[in-house]
């Protein structure tokens, strides 16, 4: 695996993901109350072998690149490294990033000087567990110029992926973006030729990509230095290759989330509290999904109620209800409060005793969950600071809204308090 390098895409500005992207990378997004989204591909390279990775940032990367630098140091007796290359202007490029192949080609000349066979591009915001090897060891046995990691998916969903289809050794022919009617029907394959049960492929007639690339070092240079305008992988450079490289797709069965919009963002996490079998477990001895190591205290229950929750480290929680949640890092929860249903982020410090007193004298809102307050079905960025009495419910059941001014948002019904927004005493959402 050492004739692989590694490529991280940073992600766009993520739009679909504001106001969690407001003041951060979209890989930076916290996830499961303790880590970020970036932890999840780079962890998967390191337990793939896989140790020398560059991840390439561009919008809102200081908390994403200050997790990185803070996380990922290996030993000096090792050659492995996890580095950040930023967008850039340059006399022979003023432009910053154009998409996804752009970013990679606007780096190529670092990226040829090392002596690799393959290169591996991920993308920096799915959720899902990999072993990188036998996906290599695939591409390297088809005599593949370019390999897809792909998913089967059932019609219900697939119109709103990139499909492919491919002959019965697994050969990419061709692909439709997002195909609807009879488009859509025109894209169903034979899953079983990737592996699938007949029962399996009936059910999951369609195969959408993931997102994860490998090409050989020569085949992506040519390629990007060929058609300077083609910015995009998914949509320009792999399509426009099917038709002069052998693609190749590779089946990846396991749990894969592309953590796109609010909502799937909102679900994952959540979904991470299910019993006894949740979709994702980061309880894998085998292949753990690193992260900073903060070196906080354990969280301290004081006659609470906890039910299907995952809770984070250094919490401090009082006589509190906490159903179907996730509390991250630092999270502090004032008696008589019920959290429901929601996704707490935390803190990123701590505020003692005589601090929260004089807050609270002066009108001021500690950081944390105010006693006595409702939350249900939202999401509460870092640093909040949540009044007492407080009723975030969505009580009007409003799809979608802008509040900024009032420190928050509703995506598809959910609340989602700004990172340090001040939720006064007495609000109702």
């Amino acid at each position: 695996m050492k004739r692989v390098l590694g490529i991280i895409l940073g992600g766009g500005a993520g739009t679909r993901l504001y106001p969690l992207t407001k003041r951060r990378a979209k890989p930076a997004v916290p996830l499961a109350g303790k880590y970020r989204l970036i932890d999840i591909p780079v962890s998967n390279c390191i337990n793939s072998e896989i140790n020398q990775i560059y991840v390439l940032t561009q919008f809102n990367s200081a908390s994403l690149n200050r997790h990185l630098s803070r996380t990922y140091n290996f030993s000096g007796f090792s050659d492995g490294f996890v580095e950040v290359l930023a967008a850039q202007q340059t006399t022979e490029n003023p432009n910053w990033f154009q998409g996804t192949a752009d970013a990679v080609r606007q780096y190529l000349w670092l990226l040829q000087e090392w002596d690799v066979d393959q290169y591996l591009i991920l993308s920096g915001d799915h959720i899902y567990r990999m072993d990188f090897r036998s996906f290599v060891a695939h591409h390297r046995e088809t005599n593949a110029d370019i390999s897809l990691a792909v998913v089967p998916i059932d019609g219900r969903r697939a119109s709103s992926f990139g499909l492919m289809k491919i002959n019965e050794s697994g050969q990419v022919l061709n692909f439709s973006e997002k195909p609807k009617g009879d488009d859509l029907r025109k894209m169903r394959v034979d899953t079983t030729v990737l592996g699938l049960t007949p029962d399996q492929a009936k059910e999951s007639p369609y195969i959408a990509s993931t997102g994860i690339y490998i090409f050989n070092k020569q085949v992506l240079v040519d390629l990007l230095n060929r058609s300077p305008e083609q910015t995009d992988f998914g949509k320009e450079i792999i399509p426009a290759s099917a038709a002069t490289h052998q693609l190749q797709a590779y089946l990846f069965n396991g749990y894969w989330e592309d953590i796109g919009t609010i909502e799937s963002f909102y679900e994952a996490n959540l979904a991470l509290t299910r019993q006894p079998d949740p979709p994702f477990s980061f309880y894998d001895e085998d292949a753990p999904i690193y992260t900073r190591s903060r070196y906080l205290p354990p969280t301290k229950l004081l006659d609470c109620q906890i039910t299907e929750s995952m809770i984070g480290e250094g919490c401090l929680l009082k006589k509190c209800r906490i159903h179907h949640s996730v509390l991250g890092i630092r999270t502090r929860v004032e008696e008589g409060s019920t959290i429901e249903d929601s996704l707490l982020m935390g803190a990123d410090l701590y505020q003692d005793r005589e601090h929260r007193q004089l807050l609270t004298g002066n009108s001021k809102v500690p950081v944390g969950i105010g006693s006595n307050t409702l939350i249900r079905r939202a999401i509460i960025d870092k640093n909040a600071c949540i009044g007492k009495n407080v009723c975030i419910v969505n009580k009007d059941r409003v799809d979608e809204s802008e509040r900024e001014s009032e420190g928050f948002y509703i995506r598809s019904g959910i609340v989602v308090v700004l990172k340090n927004a001040v939720i006064p005493d007495d609000t109702v959402i």
